[in-house]
């Protein structure tokens, strides 16, 4: 009965793909990772930058053109490290697939073995191992899954991967990078300095909190977190800044 639970039947897989929109889970959580990714990393960047920039020159122009070019340089660079990233990602677990998938044909006592000892391990014993063992290699496609996922740690990116990615990264990215430069545009960088920090700090905290709300932890831990990460960072850009403008002075 344990091994009937544990293993769904291919149309039952099916089905359950079919009633996930978007591809399910796994795809979900890619995008919210994906743009967790571009915006912590665009806001916290360019937050240290006009931070620094600002201590250095007190002059609004040359925030906003040292910040603009970061913003359009660092979204455009976030999504192409992230289309080559998870390219790269997709092409390795192809290739270990068929790697697999060859070692299943040529040699499958080895690979039975592989499978009996996983699942040993997990405190599988006795006829119910030998029951879970024959089911999965009975059925190449799920030992080739069940390889795939126990023994190499590997699961397959959605079909729309790299290109999906990167856009999501390099939106994300820009939508990020903006937030500390909002204040530039309206007052005075005197005023603006301390707004930006504070605008980015907001915005950090409510990213965190939004991630826990839509995984698993305390939203008032995570938003704190991430407002600590973005904190450090703009501390260095205002160090940086402050030592760059009293050494040029």
């Amino acid at each position: 009965m344990t091994q009937l639970k544990f293993f769904r039947r291919k149309d039952d897989a099916k089905a359950r793909e079919e009633a996930e929109p978007l591809g399910g889970h796994k795809m979900y959580g890619s995008n919210l990772r994906d743009f967790i990714l571009g915006v912590q990393d665009g806001l916290v960047n360019v937050l240290g930058l006009v931070l620094g920039v600002a201590t250095a020159t007190m002059s609004t122009k040359t925030v906003l053109i040292a910040g603009l070019a970061a913003t359009f340089a660092e979204s455009l660079a976030m999504g192409a490290v992230a289309y080559t990233s998870t390219k790269a990602y997709r092409d390795f677990y192809r290739s270990e697939l068929e790697r697999e998938k060859a070692h299943i044909e040529q040699i499958p006592d080895h690979e039975r073995e592989e499978i009996y000892e996983m699942f040993a391990q997990k405190g599988f014993k006795g006829e119910e191992l030998e029951s879970i063992v024959q089911k999965i290699t009975s059925n190449k496609e799920v030992w080739l899954q069940i390889m795939m996922a126990e023994e190499l740690k590997l699961v397959p990116q959605d079909n729309e991967g790299p290109s999906k990615s990167a856009l999501i990264v390099g939106f994300s990215s820009l939508l990020g990078s903006i937030i500390p430069l909002i204040p530039y545009f309206f007052i005075a960088v005197e005023s603006a300095f301390l707004w930006s920090f504070v605008v980015s700090a907001i915005f950090l905290f409510a990213i965190g909190a939004y991630k826990a709300k839509l995984t698993i932890g305390s939203p008032w831990k995570s938003g704190i977190e991430m407002l600590l990460i973005g904190s450090v960072a703009a501390v260095a850009g205002y160090l940086i800044g402050m030592l760059l403008g009293s050494t040029l002075q």
